[in-house]
C-alpha cells in the first residue's frame, strides 16, 4: 500500500509541476514578446529608416524566445508521459 501512496504522490507533484512549467512559461513568453514589440513599434515610430534593420532582429528574438516555450512544454511532456522518478518506486 505504501507504493501507491508514493506512486500518487510523485503523479500528483509532477502535475503540479507541469502545469508550473507550462503555465509560467508560457506567461513569461507573452510578456516578453509583448514588451519586445512595443519597444519595435516606438523605435519604428521614431526612426522610419531603421525599420528594415529592427525588424530582423525582432524576428529572430521572437523565434528565440518561443524556442525556449517549446523546449519547456517539450520537458513537461517528458514528465507526463515518460516520467523518469516513477523508476524509483519500483
Amino acid at each position: 500500500m505504501e507504493n501507491l501512496q508514493f506512486l500518487a504522490m510523485i503523479q500528483a507533484y509532477t502535475g503540479i509541476g507541469i502545469g508550473l512549467m507550462i503555465g509560467l512559461g508560457a506567461a513569461g513568453a507573452c510578456i516578453g514578446i509583448g514588451i519586445m514589440c512595443s519597444s519595435f513599434l516606438e523605435g519604428a515610430a521614431r526612426q522610419p529608416e531603421m525599420i528594415p534593420t529592427l525588424q530582423g532582429k525582432v524576428f529572430l528574438l521572437l523565434g528565440l524566445i518561443d524556442a525556449s516555450f517549446i523546449i519547456g512544454v517539450g520537458l513537461a511532456m517528458l514528465f507526463a508521459f515518460g516520467n523518469p522518478l516513477l523508476a524509483v518506486i519500483k
